[in-house]
């Protein structure tokens, strides 16, 4: 394939070589998976193959180690049809299991799966079920703005598939899904466990927007973006409405996004956006985790409806106790409640 590159999954280097020296090289390693040979420089690639390149200014020719007839041979470039039917292979080769369905959203469903090269790894893979320009937008955002990131709070991007209408996500496998249904499931987590995970999703955001050679706004911090390893770590994840800001930008126009209860009145005033729109949504998702319920309950009484505002509330008139006396753990760690709500309200 040429001009296609996969810069991140290098394991050895050599130069002054020639092409067929360095597609010999790669057959004879079991570990190689794809061989770059550009002007004389060779390198080997193992999969992962993630944050995958293409174009005139990448160079080079990818040589891809396929299986054909039960046997070993090598790929060189040839027509587009060939490279596309390449490419197909491998990623029939790589992914099994588009049977169990982890969860749907606005423009594709969600998927279990299996990595069979790398002892059947488990991933999401995130399928766009309609080929619409909002869903290709959806697609590039996170493909453009999560690759770029790596940090232990968010939900690393193993690979995509960009290949005429087949638009797919490859990310990690989050064990315990996601915060909104463990926060609002059958079984209640304790109170250190939820302390935790609003740590780790501030952490997150941190990243995104102060250590990021780019700045990232999410623009959708809700529960139901908030997903949890098995560690009950916050992974931070589904970046298709996320905006990629310039080096030299601290704020946006963009039409309206995100989700109902959690959006910054920016949004509804036609003001440039900034980073401020996802701490606003962090202030709503720190006092779910704090409080142990939803920012909206049509069944409580009046003052009690939106969380915010009753939480607000409880705290301009000193009583706390109003927000977690169902909470005995909470109860017995008032310091710490009150910190966080006062956190909480001052994210807005």
């Amino acid at each position: 394939m040429i001009n296609t590159d996969w810069p991140l999954s290098d394991y050895e280097y050599y130069e002054a070589e020639s092409e067929d020296w360095c597609r010999q090289i790669c057959l004879s390693d079991c570990f190689c998976d794809v061989a770059m040979f550009r002007d004389g420089e060779c390198w080997k690639k193992r999969v992962t193959l993630s944050n995958g390149r293409i174009g005139p200014n990448v160079g080079g020719k990818a040589l891809i180690k396929i299986r054909k007839d039960n046997s070993t041979g090598s790929a060189s470039s040839g027509s587009n049809k060939e490279q596309n039917s390449t490419l197909v292979t491998i990623l029939s080769a790589l992914l099994e299991g588009f049977k169990e369905e982890l969860g749907s959203g606005a423009f594709g469903t969600v998927y279990k799966g299996v990595l069979a090269f790398d002892n059947n790894e488990l991933v999401a893979i995130k399928r766009l079920d309609k080929a619409t320009s909002d869903g290709e937008q959806e697609f590039r955002s996170e493909v453009n703005s999560i690759g770029l990131t790596n940090h232990k709070n968010l939900v690393r991007l193993l690979g995509f598939c960009n290949e005429g209408q087949n638009h797919l996500l490859v990310d990690e496998y989050m064990s315990n899904g996601s915060l909104a249904n463990f926060l609002f499931g059958k079984s209640r987590p304790n109170w250190e466990s939820r302390i935790q995970i609003a740590f780790g999703t501030a952490r997150g955001l941190f990243y995104l927007h102060e250590e990021c050679n780019n700045q990232i706004i999410h623009c959708d911090i809700k529960p139901q973006n908030i997903l949890l390893d098995d560690c009950l770590t916050a992974r931070i994840s589904d970046f298709g409405l996320a905006k990629l800001l310039k080096a030299d930008q601290t704020q946006t126009t963009t039409a309206i996004r995100g989700t109902k209860g959690y959006m910054a009145p920016e949004w509804f005033k036609n003001l440039p956006i900034t980073a401020k729109v996802d701490v606003y949504s962090f202030r709503i998702l720190l006092l779910e985790l704090v409080c142990y319920r939803k920012n909206y309950e049509t069944n409580a009484k009046e003052e009690r409806m939106i969380l915010s505002d009753y939480a607000y509330d409880c705290l301009r008139i000193g009583n706390l106790d109003l927000l977690v006396g169902n909470d005995e753990e909470a109860m017995n760690d008032m310091k710490r409640v009150k910190k966080f709500v006062m956190i909480a309200i001052w994210c807005i």
